[in-house]
């Protein structure tokens, strides 16, 4: 008999809760029990999202404290950073499984992730028993997992195309590892804000962060997790692009010598649903990967250098956050990890 999976989701009125909504209702062994939210509780999600008309006909936003949460095999945690970290736990103790797609959990130093998040830890017991929900590098300890820290979408653009040469100890010790990225509006949520007004990010093309992203702390542990002597060495600037959706990383690194990255690459993902390795010399798009949970890498060697180049494209919303939160979803229930995810990205 084919296993129904009792879904909730806690801060289900932002662009990840909706993509959350739109990628579980294709799911065949999902069932969207609950969806939360103080501001919008009574609400019809089909009055809340004219986009799922039809798709979600007798669900309702429940306030938090009356949702039955706990009834629910899984819950994600769709919600600003220090949410997940307060209300998780009960859940945990409770025996839910938790896929949080905020910071919470990412970080194992607890002092390191109250310096970039400026807030005090509210359940650091929970922190050293989270699985880092890079699907691809962590696909056993998660399907033995409770509580899943999905990964933040920078992080995800840049360690995928990097795993096969850390694991291989490929990257050149103390040379620079610069990562160049670009991100659409919606990465900075659904929240009102100057920065993503149209007359402000429209034709506009700008750097930010650039003394520090809360996502470099990030991809460094990753990076030491797998090769010492590579992080201290990492570069991170991302920018913001007059795009909705869509995540682009152009990577610069250096290799030991006698390293094919292409070859490491289309080896280590030949059997990976999710990563595609165009062929040497390619250019991904983002435009190729939007709406899909899928990321799309290329490698080619700089002219006349040892630097090589590598281009890694997903979207932000889907492989970068909704779409690895269902993917993790499916190996921690043992299910098909294709399971609500065989989508046909959107063109134009």
């Amino acid at each position: 008999m084919t296993q129904t999976i009792k879904v909730g989701i806690v801060g289900a009125t932002g662009y990840t809760g909706v993509e959350l909504l739109r990628l579980l209702a294709q799911h065949p062994q999902v069932q969207v029990a609950a969806v939360t939210s103080r501001g919008e509780a009574g609400v019809a999600l089909a009055d809340y999202f004219p986009s799922l008309r039809g798709i979600y006909p007798n669900l309702y936003f429940q306030a938090p404290d009356q949702a039955d949460l706990a009834a629910c095999d899984v819950v994600f945690f769709a919600t600003p950073n220090g949410v997940a970290m307060q209300e998780a736990p009960p859940l945990l103790a409770a025996g839910v499984k938790v896929v949080d797609l905020s910071a919470d959990y990412r970080i194992q130093d607890i002092a390191t992730w109250q310096q970039w998040y400026g807030m005090s830890h509210a359940s650091p017991e929970w922190v050293a028993r989270a699985v880092y929900g890079l699907s691809e590098l962590n696909r056993s300890a998660i399907a033995q997992a409770q509580l899943v820290a999905n990964p933040g979408c920078y992080p995800t653009c840049v360690s995928l195309p990097l795993v096969p040469l850390l694991r291989q100890g490929c990257l050149k010790s103390g040379a620079p590892l610069i990562a160049d990225c670009k991100s659409g509006v919606s990465g900075a949520g659904r929240k009102a804000s100057v920065g993503s007004l149209f007359a402000e990010a429209g034709d506009n093309f700008k750097a930010y962060g650039v003394g520090g992203h809360r996502h470099l702390p990030e991809i460094r542990q990753t990076i030491n997790t797998l090769q010492s002597g590579v992080a201290d060495g990492l570069v991170f600037v991302p920018h913001l692009t007059p795009l909705i959706r869509g995540m682009h990383a152009t990577i610069y690194l250096h290799t030991e010598a006698g390293v094919n990255p292409h070859a490491l690459l289309a080896e280590h993902y030949q059997n990976s649903p999710f990563v595609d390795i165009l062929p040497a010399g390619s250019t991904p798009e983002t435009r190729s990967v939007r709406g899909a949970n899928i990321c799309r890498i290329s490698v080619q060697q700089a002219p006349q250098s040892e630097v090589w180049i590598i281009l890694s494209v997903i979207d932000n919303l889907v492989k970068g956050a909704a779409g690895q939160a269902v993917q993790n979803m499916n190996i921690m229930f043992g299910i098909d990890e294709n399971a609500g995810l065989n989508i046909t990205p959107l063109l134009p």
